[in-house]
């Protein structure tokens, strides 16, 4: 009788492995799809559509904004749209959503058109990024959480790879072309996470957490750390591939290069923070993000030499992907006593994250209009960085203050 017993516990247990494996991979479609895709293949796009007198420059410009709106709106809305139908089914159709505004955008019938698309685009990738990952993240044991959402989120460092090396290969072939073939691939990996998605949500998962919860200052203060990071990122985002091509006199091959080696710290980023955070715990691993990021972004703005430009590249472009698990894990370490809130921390840390990083681009840009000087960003993104580690480390001796006055 214990045998069987036995052999039932242990075919539920690999059953529920094999689930969560499943509903993992659905993530990493979901933000390969939503973010790595929707967002930076439109990167390399945009040279390639000037030139092709879709639209002109500065249109065309307006076009990558369209999706950055997208998202903010699709981080706000994503969880009213599933309460009315359900997360599931919500997710799937994202997914689709996204995919069909590769076809739509593969005609420029006009500049209105390719906006909306543009548009629902972001609305698509807003939306997966607050949903896909707290309702697989449940259904994963508590050790391999912080594994689990790198994977998840590696699918933005794949997409940001692929912008620099699928994107020019589908080039060759024409622009409309390359938005099929995005549409095509799209729809594939979308095929893939189609029945991976958890169908209810699961039971909060015993966790070995055991204090009490947080005050609401100390998510305040992740949320303020995380809308830090997104502005001192912009520098490299946007200004990494100028800065090398144009601020060292190195060309625009040269300054493609950093942006692969970027897309290759976003990558293999998540990978290696999961890992960190299973076995330090996500606040430790999220303020060793925040040393190696302040180190990373600060390098252009002192000038070393292309070794160190590289290091900065790759540590940059993993933290980038990278903070976003641990930020996810160190919300659900502050709300393991309350499941139901940690979806809702999770939205208003991204729409936090999406506000502070389309006010520092169009801020840095505004700089970079008067001035022309690359190192000031970087300087400025440095600041950003030191600022968010500066709050963690408050909030952390704030917490253990009260715990120790409380015991």
């Amino acid at each position: 009788m214990n045998r069987v017993v036995e052999s039932r516990g242990r075919q539920a247990r690999e059953a529920r492995a094999a689930h969560a494996g499943w509903a993992t991979v659905a993530g990493f479609c979901a933000s390969l799809v939503g973010i790595g895709l929707a967002r930076f293949a439109y990167t390399p796009l945009l040279p390639a559509i000037v030139s092709a007198h879709w639209f002109g420059a500065s249109m065309a410009a307006y076009l990558g904004a369209a999706n950055l709106a997208g998202y903010l709106a699709g981080a706000l809305t994503g969880r009213p749209i599933a309460a009315r139908t359900t997360v599931a089914v919500t997710l799937r159709s994202m997914m689709a959503l996204a995919t069909i505004a590769f076809f739509a955008c593969a005609w420029p019938v006009s500049f209105a058109w390719f906006f909306a698309w543009r548009f629902l685009a972001g609305l698509a990738g807003g939306a997966l990024m607050v949903l896909a990952a707290p309702t697989v993240l449940p259904h994963v044991p508590p050790a391999r959480r912080g594994l689990a959402g790198g994977v998840i989120f590696m699918g933005v460092g794949i997409g940001v790879a692929a912008s620099g090396t699928l994107v020019p290969l589908l080039l060759q072939r024409g622009l409309h072309d390359t938005w099929v073939g995005l549409g095509v691939l799209s729809a594939a990996l979308t095929a893939i996470a189609w029945k991976g998605w958890p169908g209810e949500t699961a039971a909060p998962a015993q966790t070995h957490h055991h204090g009490r919860a947080p005050k609401s200052g100390t998510l305040r203060a992740l949320y303020v750390e995380y809308a830090l990071n997104a502005a001192g990122w912009v520098p490299h985002m946007i200004f990494l591939v100028d800065f090398v091509a144009r601020g060292l006199g190195r060309g625009l091959a040269v300054g493609a290069e950093y942006w692969v080696l970027f897309g290759i710290g976003a990558t293999v980023g998540p990978i290696f923070a999961g890992a960190l955070a299973d076995r330090t715990g996500f606040g430790p691993a999220l303020r060793v993000a925040f040393v190696l990021e302040i180190g990373g972004v600060v390098i252009p703005a002192l000038g070393l030499g292309p070794f160190w430009l590289m290091a900065s590249s790759v540590v940059v472009g993993a933290f980038v992907t990278g903070t976003v698990p641990l930020v996810l894990g160190r919300i659900h370490e502050l709300l393991a006593h309350h499941p139901a809130q940690q979806g809702p921390a999770w939205r208003t840390a991204t729409v936090g994250f999406a506000l502070f990083q389309a006010v520092a681009a169009y801020g840095l840009s505004f700089v970079f209009s008067r001035g022309g000087d690359y190192r000031l960003l970087f300087a400025i993104g440095t600041a950003a960085m030191v600022a968010a580690l500066a709050i963690d480390i408050v909030a952390m001796l704030a917490y253990r203050a009260d715990d120790r006055a409380s015991s």
